[in-house]
């Protein structure tokens, strides 16, 4: 099987994220897309993210209902900050039986020589890449292992929702609506 694997600290989950899984799994070879939670990005430092396994929840809550998405908490137990290649090994050691392809967004594409051992994520793996606002043109665009998806650009990100909930503002229709409930009851990102 060719899985497309999306990495996120998923701070939380959005419906950004949810449509562009679901033009990857519908609309491209790709016939499953896993969610792999990262515990914490190399190039990120946030101090409002949530405990791993409350991210891990509420990506369980969002893609219950589609059976072409998947959730790995593989990198929960590995070194952090974990390497996106050493995720993509760990999870092709374990699953010798699929393909594994990276899903990126455009944004991310121009800054992807910089990622530890890309040029073997290329040459193995490969990337399936969707437009995002403010992109900058890339020379990896013409590499034969990227794929360029076409997929609805939106601007929603997980820093405007939790800056939403910090101020008493709704979040309907950002997020699906069984993650919304679950951030109401936990009380999440009020501060």
């Amino acid at each position: 099987m060719k899985i497309g694997l999306f990495f996120g600290s998923f701070n939380p989950i959005h419906i950004g994220h949810l449509i562009v899984a679901n033009v990857m799994a519908t609309t491209t070879d790709l016939e499953q897309v896993w969610f792999v939670v990262s515990p914490q990005n190399p190039f990120k430092k946030n101090s409002s993210l949530l405990h791993e396994f409350d991210r891990l929840t509420m990506v369980e809550k969002a893609i219950a209902d589609n059976a072409q998405f998947k959730v790995t908490d593989i990198e929960f137990s590995m070194p952090k900050p974990s390497f996106t290649i050493d995720t993509l090994i760990r999870l092709q050691e374990k699953n010798p039986q699929h393909e594994f392809r990276l899903i990126i967004g455009g944004d991310n594409l121009a800054q992807f020589p910089n990622w530890k051992n890309h040029d073997k994520i290329l040459e193995y793996f490969g990337l399936y890449v969707y437009p995002r606002p403010n992109s900058v043109k890339s020379d990896l665009e013409n590499h034969p292992n990227v794929k360029l998806i076409n997929a609805p650009s939106l601007d929603i990100s997980a820093t405007f929702i939790r800056e939403c909930l910090k101020n008493g503002k709704s979040i309907h229709y950002m997020v699906p609506e069984n993650v919304e409930e679950y951030i109401h009851w936990k009380k999440f990102y009020l501060m």
